[in-house]
């Protein structure tokens, strides 16, 4: 029997102009691939608690009750559940939260169902657009707020911004290659058998 591959389309919401990346990946691999592949090939970093929202219900990892309150009737664990559980058909659509404080909402579309032939190593980025806000800059509104003000020197947190911002950030910088990078960089650390 041959496995599905998704082509899954990632959007970071609200961004404008648009923040995204379109990966493929297996469709029986669990939860925890998707989360990772979508904080690989985003930019994210992986330092605050995330989920998946379907409806009424949140999927995460069972998190520790001293990290975050856990209610059964709401909060569900993803340990055993696989991406098919969720995205069936093209054009199902999850909604992935990555850190509650800033809320940065992600709109997970399932585009395409193929026939794998096991010829590509997986999760594969295959496009994307535009930067990764920086961790903790305060959700998308935050972020532009930070933006308008590195480039306006009479904004009154013009320096701060500046001073607390790399550098280096080019918000219209997505490297393709950088993205695939670190997704090869994450199967080869998760294998189980490395040779």
């Amino acid at each position: 029997m041959k496995n599905n591959l998704y082509q899954i389309h990632i959007l970071l919401k609200h961004s404008k102009p648009r923040i995204w990346r379109r990966i493929l990946i297996n469709a029986d691999d669990p939860m925890e691939n998707l989360h990772n592949a979508i904080q690989l090939t985003m930019g994210w970093i992986d330092c605050h608690l995330h989920e998946f929202r379907i409806g009424e219900k949140a999927y995460c990892p069972k998190y520790d009750e001293d990290l975050i309150d856990w209610d059964d009737s709401y909060m569900l664990d993803y340990k055993k559940l696989k991406i098919l559980d969720f995205l069936k058909k093209p054009n199902d659509r999850i909604l992935y939260e990555y850190d509650f404080g800033d809320g940065w909402e992600h709109e997970i579309k399932l585009e395409k169902i193929f026939d794998a032939d096991g010829k590509l190593l997986l999760p594969l980025c295959i496009k994307g657009k535009m930067n990764c806000p920086p961790e903790d800059s305060g959700g998308i509104w935050g972020y532009y707020h930070i933006l308008e003000a590195i480039s306006d020197s009479e904004h009154e947190m013009h320096q701060e911004y500046k001073e607390w911002m790399d550098p280096d950030f080019d918000p219209e910088y997505f490297d393709i290659e950088e993205a695939n990078a670190q997704l090869i960089g994450n199967f080869i650390d998760n294998m189980d058998d490395p040779i």
